[in-house]
């Protein structure tokens, strides 16, 4: 072999070994970074605070989704019912609301649904080994199916204050579902980070039977993961109903894909075991400043759902980069 032709191939790979890490690790940031620049340059209104708390407002939803979406994907799963289970919550907490329970108590009930809600889902997918796919598809239906059901197809409006305060209130200026997304992503870094739990899931994404064979159950840990995502959903579903001052059997359709693409561009894996629940945020903003800014253009909102779908494309095709 020539010796020039082993040099460069040298210099390539240790070039690969130096620019990857960095770009595994910043890349994303970069590209919002440049974003953020462009959309400034051509729609000036961008960069005013009203409308930077606007793009954190408009995201804090798929951000809370796209946690939860973040843990079960970290284990080779998918939860396609996330947008059902939001709107499920959502419905049942107002409705519940409505009847006169306590607004806490409304609340907390909402949630619990889509605690459990996940519960089932990780109990087909972990115990019977039905594919996550075709769990969360299904339940993605029936969830849907309930909401329609039990608010008769109309939305329920919202009559509480206190209710409606965590989805459009706000805290010296700062609109309550940002709170409520810092709170989630402090506690979802910590869980994943610095907890046996987040160590299990990172694990069994890396690969499960290996993770069986440490001694690591598998099976309860799946099933847990999938809770935190219903988990996730049910917050998601009552800050939306407080949002739309109302609970809609529609709301949330296609937020599964926003939540999804979020994370794959924030870095996650989509065969597990590698990925950052702060890439995800960083995911989740990068769509989001994204449709804002086109928005500012007045690109029309059929290019955008163009635009959209090729951002998840970019974002798979991203993923099998990196593996």
């Amino acid at each position: 072999m020539n010796p020039n032709t082993q040099l460069s191939s040298g210099n390539s790979v240790s070039l690969k070994q130096k620019v990857l890490p960095v770009w595994n690790q910043l890349g994303m940031l970069i590209i919002l970074i440049l974003l953020c620049i462009i959309m400034a340059l051509f729609a000036p209104y961008f960069t005013e605070v009203n409308n930077v708390l606007n793009i954190l407002k408009q995201s804090s939803i798929t951000a809370i989704l796209a946690a939860g979406m973040t843990v079960v994907i970290l284990t080779g799963g998918i939860d396609l019912s996330v947008g059902s289970t939001l709107a499920l919550s959502g419905v049942i907490s107002v409705m519940l609301s409505n009847a006169g329970f306590p607004p806490l108590i409304a609340m907390l009930a909402g949630i619990g649904t889509g605690y459990f809600a996940g519960v089932i889902n990780g109990y087909f997918t972990a115990v019977t080994k039905l594919p996550a796919f075709v769990v969360t598809l299904g339940s993605m239906t029936y969830l849907r199916g309930v909401a329609f059901v039990i608010s008769g197809g109309l939305p329920l409006v919202l009559k509480n204050k206190f209710f409606i305060f965590f989805g459009a209130g706000s805290i010296l200026g700062i609109p309550t579902p940002i709170y409520i997304m810092m709170v989630v992503y402090v506690i979802m870094f910590f869980v994943l980070k610095y907890t046996m739990f987040g160590r299990h899931v990172y694990a069994i994404g890396g690969n499960e039977e290996a993770a069986r064979l440490t001694g690591i159950k598998v099976e309860k840990t799946l099933i847990n993961v999938y809770s935190i995502s219903g988990l996730m959903a049910g917050i998601a579903g009552v800050v939306m109903a407080g949002r739309v001052i109302s609970g809609q059997p529609n709301a949330g359709v296609s937020f599964e894909l926003d939540a999804i693409a979020a994370v794959i561009l924030g870095g996650t894996s989509f065969v597990g075991g590698v990925g950052r629940i702060q890439g995800t945020i960083i995911g989740v903003l990068i769509m989001a400043v994204l449709s804002n800014g086109l928005t500012l253009l007045n690109v029309d909102f059929y290019w955008q759902m163009i635009v959209k779908g090729l951002v998840i494309v970019i974002a798979v095709l991203l993923d099998k980069l990196r593996n």
